[in-house]
């Protein structure tokens, strides 16, 4: 019987560790082949790991709520008979695999040393740090510390420079300075300069430790710290009348994400009305054949998308990111997709060169994405590099909203719900009422490098497209 070593698979180009949610089999269940074994969480999206082998489950290597490398052994299999790709394991290289991480194999290092990844840096006498009650923050040396792109942004942002960076305690693997740290450092560092005694950390050389605070300034996405530490409590409640509920992994990263954005760029939000009639008739004509010849439901989001698509072509300057003073133009057209789900959590999946999809292969992208999201089937990839985002409001009857931007991005787009209306149109014989399917878009976008020129522009040539649909075109 051999013994198969079950690794934490890589789930992406910018994913290095992921958080152990749940473990779906315990010692001694017997895993089929591609049947799931755990639950994890990354910064992005949760996701399940399945067994490549078939097997009892001999040993579980990690906890719930444990951080764990991409790469790590996660658990021991014992096989029915010898699996080419099973490793005979030893006590030895299960402690050597899972404890002692500073030596990547070399198959990992590849990917561990990517440029989005906030890697791991080898920090001598971190054993002993963890084991001091009290240090001054300057008495701390991290010797070629690694820093993540995202925590040089922001740190540059706030104005702090590498030997202020290297005084400030990490909390990921082998001391890394993750961005919740970062900002939970900057967050403190504002609170003691808002008050009358000014006290500068960088300066004074002792770091007073603090208890986070609900409400301090989050990260964009990665609140491992705040969930790590302890499972998520059950509903209890105070009085009578009220009931306390913890929030949930997802939501976390949610509140988080959406505190970032609105500290980050003053909101702007524009709207305007589009009579849609023509559009809605033709999808009514042709939806039922359509269904029949693909297998898919054409709905009116991958309509919304060719419309945003094309209004981007023509306003190229919406499709940009911002980085300090500098305006980083795409040249992908990557749309976001806001997805609720059956938890009532959201998660925004991104349809990649969206320019490139004629109607067809964009109604087979939002249906396949959607599906995934809701089955808890996407993967981090899914998630990333979006350059705009669609929100559908109207899907919940809502006429219209002002969407939180999707950072980095610099604007969102908000359609409602399709109502008939009494309506003013023009006719060679006059003027005249008549019912029409009208609806309201709305766009909020960054303020700093979208004026209200560009942002009104936009959201008009959107519904520009959509009002003057071509009623014989066919798919």
């Amino acid at each position: 019987m051999a013994k198969y070593q079950l690794l934490l698979p890589k789930m992406g180009e910018s994913v290095a560790e992921a958080t152990i949610i749940k473990w779906l089999k315990k010692p001694g269940d017997y895993i089929e082949a591609d049947e799931a074994v755990m639950e994890i969480a990354t910064d992005k999206v949760d996701s399940e790991v399945p067994s490549p082998v078939s097997g009892k489950l001999a040993e579980q290597l990690c906890k719930e709520d444990e951080v764990v490398q991409v790469g790590s052994v996660i658990a021991i299999i014992e096989t029915e008979e010898e699996e080419l790709s099973a490793q005979p394991v030893t006590d030895s290289s299960v402690a050597s695999a899972v404890v002692n991480q500073e030596k990547p194999d070399t198959t990992q290092q590849a990917h561990i040393n990517t440029e989005e990844k906030e890697g791991v840096s080898d920090i001598p006498g971190i054993a002993q740090l963890n084991q001091t009650e009290s240090i001054p923050v300057n008495s701390i040396k991290y010797e070629n510390r690694f820093y993540s792109p995202l925590v040089k942004n922001i740190a540059m942002q706030e104005g702090i420079g590498n030997k202020e960076l290297d005084t400030i305690p990490g909390s990921g693997a082998e001391g890394r300075l993750t961005k919740d740290d970062l900002l939970e450092y900057i967050s403190n560092r504002n609170k003691s300069t808002s008050g009358n005694d000014v006290a500068d950390v960088s300066q004074t050389g002792t770091a007073t430790q603090q208890q986070p605070v609900s409400g301090d300034y989050p990260s964009q996405s990665d609140a491992k710290s705040a969930f790590i530490s302890e499972k998520p409590r059950a509903a209890s409640s105070v009085s009578g009348g009220e009931e306390i509920i913890e929030m949930d992994r997802m939501r976390k990263l949610i509140a988080e994400h959406m505190v970032h954005s609105k500290q980050t760029s003053p909101h702007v939000t524009s709207f305007v009305e589009a009579d849609v009639t023509e559009l809605v008739l033709w999808r009514n004509k042709i939806k039922g054949a359509f269904e029949k010849r693909e297998g898919e439901k054409i709905t009116f989001t991958p309509i919304f998308i060719e419309a945003v698509v094309k209004a981007i072509k023509d306003f190229p300057m919406i499709n940009v990111s911002v980085n300090g003073n500098q305006i980083i133009r795409k040249k992908d057209i990557n749309i976001s997709m806001a997805t609720a789900l059956p938890s009532g959590n959201l998660i925004v999946p991104v349809i990649r060169k969206a320019d490139e999809l004629n109607l067809t292969g964009l109604t087979k992208a939002v249906n396949d994405l959607a599906n995934r999201a809701r089955n808890n089937k996407l993967q981090p990839d899914d998630v990333r590099d979006g350059t705009f985002t669609l929100t559908n409001v109207g899907s919940f009857g809502n006429v219209m909203g002002t969407p939180i931007i999707n950072q980095p991005q610099v604007a969102i787009l908000a359609v409602g719900a399709i109502k008939k209306k009494p309506a003013v149109i023009e006719t060679p014989q006059g003027d005249a009422i008549a019912i029409r399917h009208m609806m309201f878009l709305s766009l909020s976008y960054d303020h700093r490098v979208v004026d209200g020129a560009l942002g009104g522009s936009f959201v008009s040539r959107v519904a520009q497209y959509l009002e003057n649909w071509d009623t014989t075109r066919s798919l």
